[in-house]
This record gives C-alpha cells, structure tokens and sequence, in this order.
C-alpha cells in the first residue's frame, strides 16, 4: 500500500521537489544543446580572420535565417567558427562566407550549401572554402594606394601627346580631348591634395569602425524612442487637439466678454490704488501706535496689576528746619532689581 504524501519523511520529499525543480529549469534552459531535445546541427568552420563576427550572428541560406553563430576561437593562424543550423542540408562542397549585414558592420555567416555527400559535423569546412568580407576601411587604403602610385606628369603628359596626334580630328572630338588633358593636369596639380583626402577619409572609416557599437547603440536608442512615441502617438494627437480646443474656446470667451472685461479690469485697477493708499494709511497707524504699545507694556510688565506715575499731584518740595515734604519731587521711583521694563 502506497503511504500518503504526508506521512512520509517531509525533509526527503522537499529535497527531491527542489532536485526535480532544479533539473527541469536546465532541460528548459539548455532544451537547444540537449542531444534528443535540441534541434539543429552544430557545423564548424576555418576562417582567415573573423571580421567582427560574433556569437549570436546569424545564419543565412539564401537570405533567409536558418540558425545562428555560437561561438568564435581562435585556433592557431586561423579562426575556428561554430554555428548551429536548423532543417538545413549541408552537404560536403558547402561555401562559408563571413558577409556584410549592416551599414553601421554588423555580420553574418552566409552558408552556400552544395555538394552531393553530406558535410561531417565534426570535420571544420576548410580556408578553401570560406571567405572574409572586405572591409571599406580595406577598400579606402587599397584606393589610397592605387592612386599614389600614378605618376599624374606621365597622364598629363599622355593626354597632350594624343591631343597633338588627334590635331586634325572633327572640332568635338579635339575640345573633348582638350577637355580630358585640361582634368589631367588639374588632377596632377591637386596631386596632394586628392592624397590628404584619401588619406583624410580612411581615418574617417577606421574612426567609423571603432565606433561601431556606439553607433549602433544610438541607432538602437533611437529605435526605441520612435517606437515608445508611435506607442504614445494617439495620447499625444489628443493632448494637441484638447490643447487646440482649449485655445479656440479662450479666444473666443475673450472676443465675447471684451466690453465686460475693460471697465473690470479699470475697476480692478481702482480698487488696488485704494487699497494701496490704506496700505500707506494702516503703516502709518501702526508707527503711531508702537509708543503707546511700549507704555502699556511698561505698566502691566511687572506683575498682574498697572504701574502709573501722576507727576504734580503731590505739592512740591518743601524743606523746614523740621520736617521735608515729598523730598523726592516730580522724579520718577527707582524699579528694584529684579523688575522694572528694561533694567538689566
């Protein structure tokens, strides 16, 4: 009799849920490189130089995609290249060829199948039977090369001798030829300046390559914007037509209610102005009243109870052989220490 899940040993079955777990998650991740469960075909090549090929390039017959790069080495003087193809026949005189995908440099493996047998997976298609691309920075500095080495006072010199010879050949055939000498010799003037700017723009395209996956980068930002925007499209068409309406129904509440507006607004005027003027008039009152505010404060400041001082109300000061009368006069009585507004 089976014993039920939960009379058995819990730390065991976890265990095992996690090892079952942990195995699918890889079947499912490695499905492609699994021998029963992968499908495609792992091919190999030799190339001269890899031609900023990479793992992750695709594969093409024909201009259609048929599998991918998944790895680049290394090997002695050559380039070992690996590929995997999927529902592709490659047989034993198949081509490789290193192409071209993009005009910022990025690379594709065009496979050229052929051949009556069928390729071995394990033998690497041979040097003889794959090809590089050729770089422009290539075709730049061979071009650079090609035309430093014309001697342009020999190709002048060339022209004239022909020129002389076609003397008395019909008139539109002497200007045409005058023509071709008079760019010969302009050409053999400019000599140095045709070399800095062959020069000038190979530098421009090896700059151009190193910066290739800046550029590359940029142009996939900018993708990416585009995208989010045409995403965005109909919000933003909304946002512009709500704006427009909005702007139509203010200019027309304006053009309605400019009779209205007018005398308000010169209300509107006034009545600051008024309140200005008894902004003056309440500073003013305030700066009256600060030394009445300081009395009062004297009087109540030195307990629950008013403090004044009535000079006058007593007689003046009288002196007798026997007696003084209010000796201390109309002065005002000393605050002891501790009270009094103002004493230290």
């Amino acid at each position: 009799m089976v014993k039920p899940l939960r009379e058995r040993n819990q730390a065991a079955v976890g265990a095992a849920t996690v090892v079952l777990v942990v195995l699918a998650t890889l079947t499912a991740y490695f499905s492609d490189d699994l021998p029963l469960l992968g499908d495609g075909t792992t091919y190999s090549a030799h190339f001269a130089e890899s031609a900023g090929l990479v793992a992750g390039n695709e594969v093409q017959v024909a201009g259609v995609r048929v599998g991918e790069v998944t790895g680049v080495a290394l090997a002695g003087k050559k380039v070992h290249v690996t590929f995997k193809v999927e529902n592709t026949r490659v047989g034993d005189e198949s081509t490789a060829a290193i192409e071209i995908k993009t005009l910022l440099g990025e690379k594709f493996l065009a496979l050229r199948p052929s051949g009556a047998g069928t390729q071995d997976p394990d033998v690497p298609i041979p040097l003889e039977r794959t090809r590089s691309p050729y770089e422009i920075q290539d075709v730049f500095s061979d071009l650079s090369d090609t035309v430093g080495e014309i001697d342009t006072g020999r190709l002048a010199r060339s022209f004239d001798v022909i020129s002389e010879t076609l003397r008395d050949t019909p008139r539109h055939l002497r200007d045409a030829l005058h023509g071709l000498s008079a760019l010969a010799r302009t050409v053999s003037s400019r000599d140095d300046e045709l070399a800095r700017l062959l020069s000038n723009t190979s530098q421009v395209s090896k700059i151009l390559a190193d910066r290739n996956t800046q550029l590359r980068k940029v142009i996939q930002d900018g993708n990416l914007l585009l995208a989010e925007l045409q995403k965005r499209e109909r919000a933003i068409d909304r946002l512009l037509s709500g704006t427009r309406r909005l702007a139509a129904e203010l200019s027309g509440l304006v053009a309605d209610n400019r009779a209205q507006l007018r005398p308000t607004l010169a209300t509107l005027g006034t009545v600051t102005d008024l309140l200005q003027r008894n902004q003056d008039n309440l500073n003013r009152s305030l700066a009256l009243l600060a030394p009445f505010t300081r009395l009062g404060a004297n009087a109540t400041g030195n307990g629950r109870w008013f403090e004044g001082y009535i000079c006058g109300l007593l007689p003046p000061v009288i002196t007798t052989d026997y007696a003084q009368i209010n000796p201390e006069g109309c002065s005002p009585p000393v605050a002891a220490d501790n009270q009094g507004v103002g004493n230290p």
